[in-house]
């Protein structure tokens, strides 16, 4: 589980851009949870991404399928990241970076 903040200005509407995003990059409806939205798509068995409070975050939980194959795992990884760029405001450089500056302090 994973909690990524998101992008001053992008934080009102939240809940519907992950939803639209969730259909725009996996190309899968997302299921309604009780604490969020779900899918499965590729090598992940689970996808599940939690609105934090505010909406100044978004909290990613998933499942591996571990009998998928590398082409598989490719293309799922590079649809879960430019996910989280659409999602959060951020690139996976500044990710990075933000989750590093964190740790350290």
């Amino acid at each position: 589980m994973q909690e990524y903040p998101i992008k001053r200005g992008l934080t009102k509407d939240l809940e519907t851009r992950a939803i639209a995003e969730l259909k725009n990059c996996f190309g899968v409806a997302p299921e309604k949870t009780g604490k969020g939205y779900r899918i499965a798509f590729g090598a992940l068995k689970r996808l599940d991404v939690i609105i934090g409070a505010g909406g100044k975050t978004v909290t990613i939980d998933t499942e591996s399928d571990l009998g998928a194959t590398d082409v598989v795992i490719i293309d799922t990884n590079k649809r879960f990241r430019k996910f989280l760029d659409a999602v959060t405001g951020f690139s996976t450089k500044e990710r990075v970076k933000r989750a590093k500056s964190v740790a350290e302090g």
